[in-house]
């Protein structure tokens, strides 16, 4: 259930790295721009993936009681309020994009840049989160393969749209928010028809329950929207410390956050792949099977990321002049891939615990888990390098941060792991019956 997955998580940020690639030609103004407006960014995908953690897990345990019409339902239920939620939020940003803008800290003459580039973007934002709902539906469903293909379509399309409105039709920045307009809404006229046929979705909701359904639904989603949300208000708050360093820092840190996402591609998959699997053996009450499988990913994660971190320390050299054409940015980029890539691997155990922890009905837990990461490990540390050693501090605050919130995660992650597995022992089941 992976590898569908990981092809189509990794051609997203293909697509996303060629497109800051594109866009760092237009120069280092455009490249800041898109920097303010990483952390925004988050926020939409932290409500959009927050929503979908929910939908695996309420629409899998359904399937698994084997009410399939209840499973289309709430399939519905979910996209038309994943629908609104999103509408609601992109239309607070750009009526607050001052004040945003101000808290990030972005200076004057970037700010004409954003005011032309966010109605796009919003709006792209907006399909994309669309199209994820449905990506969503199907995971629940057990397709990952569907998924997987219309991300890499949609990736292509984009990556192929993007000279021709940047620089073909000379728009710039606001081209490349277009070219994504495009490419998420062919995605949304391939996914939705074909979703609706395999009957994962309605809109009739006679005989469900419909409030009962949305605060099952909250039960799930509230902690794990917290928890996607509180990257983006880290990211904000990293990207205002890193703002007192000049745009080329800003920049750089753009660029660097781009490769991180890159790099961490096969987490993100597994992140999406683990739950229904853990859903499902939480069903059948088959804890031995959840523990191999959490242990097993744990250990690939290490060493898989061992390995990319490794490849990006020799890429380093040449890497960041082909991402960014000013020196100053590249010089800085460089730092970056010397240092925090090799505490990815415990940055990807904490994600995966976070998304686990979720499967297994224990949403506070992840948020805990999501909070101590970055407020109580990732922030104070860059901090404190940025004080004591400046920029190049910040970026070994960075790794240290990393490497600090996997080993909480894990911790933490194994105490609450405990008392589910209490709970589902013969002797505890016998006693609540």
């Amino acid at each position: 259930m992976t590898w569908p997955m990981m092809f189509g998580v990794l051609s997203l940020m293909s697509f996303q790295l060629v497109d800051s690639a594109f866009i760092g030609q237009l120069g280092v103004l455009p490249l800041a721009a898109q920097g303010f407006t990483l952390p925004i960014q988050m926020i939409i995908i932290g409500l959009q993936v927050g929503l979908g953690i929910a939908t695996t897990a309420v629409i899998s345990r359904v399937l698994g009681s084997g009410d399939e019409r209840r499973a289309k339902q709430l399939g519905g239920l979910v996209v038309l309020t994943g629908a609104l939620i999103v509408v609601v939020v992109g239309i607070a940003i750009w009526l607050l994009r001052g004040p945003i803008l101000s808290l990030l800290s972005a200076p004057d003459n970037v700010r004409p840049l954003i005011d032309a580039y966010w109605p796009y973007w919003l709006c792209s934002a907006w399909l994309g989160a669309m199209v994820y709902f449905a990506y969503s539906l199907c995971r629940a469903n057990g397709n990952t393969v569907l998924p997987g293909i219309m991300m890499v379509v949609t990736s292509v399309l984009n990556m192929v749209l993007d000279p021709l409105f940047i620089f073909t039709l000379d728009l710039g920045l606001v081209g490349a928010a277009m070219a994504t307009i495009v490419a998420f809404a062919i995605g949304m006229l391939v996914m939705f028809p074909v979703v609706i046929k395999r009957h994962w979705m309605s809109l009739n909701w006679q005989g469900l329950h419909v409030m009962a359904s949305i605060k099952e639904l909250l039960n799930i989603m509230a902690p794990a929207m917290l928890s996607q949300l509180m990257p983006p208000l880290a990211s904000m708050l990293a990207t205002k410390l890193v703002a007192g360093f000049g745009a080329a820092a800003v920049a750089a840190w753009a660029l660097g956050s781009r490769l991180e996402f890159f790099s961490i591609v096969v987490v993100l998959a597994l992140t999406m792949s683990m739950p229904p699997m853990v859903g499902r053996c939480l069903g059948q009450k088959d804890m031995a099977s959840i523990t191999a499988l959490i242990r097993l990913a744990v250990k690939f994660i290490m060493v898989w990321q061992f390995a990319i971190a490794a490849i990006l320390l020799m890429l380093s050299v040449w890497l960041p002049s082909v991402l960014s054409s000013d020196p100053s940015v590249s010089q800085l980029l460089s730092v970056h891939l010397r240092w925090v890539p090799v505490s990815l691997g415990p940055l990807g155990v904490c994600m995966l615990m976070v998304s686990v922890s979720n499967a297994l009905g224990m949403p506070m837990r992840a948020l805990v888990i999501s909070c101590l990461r970055l407020f109580a490990c990732f922030l104070p540390l860059i901090w404190l390098g940025a004080h004591f050693g400046g920029i190049k501090g910040l970026f070994i605050g960075a790794m240290f941060g990393n490497l600090a919130a996997g080993l909480m995660a894990w911790l933490c992650f194994q105490q609450g792991m405990h008392k589910v597995v209490a709970k589902f022992t013969p002797a505890t089941m016998a006693e609540q019956n």
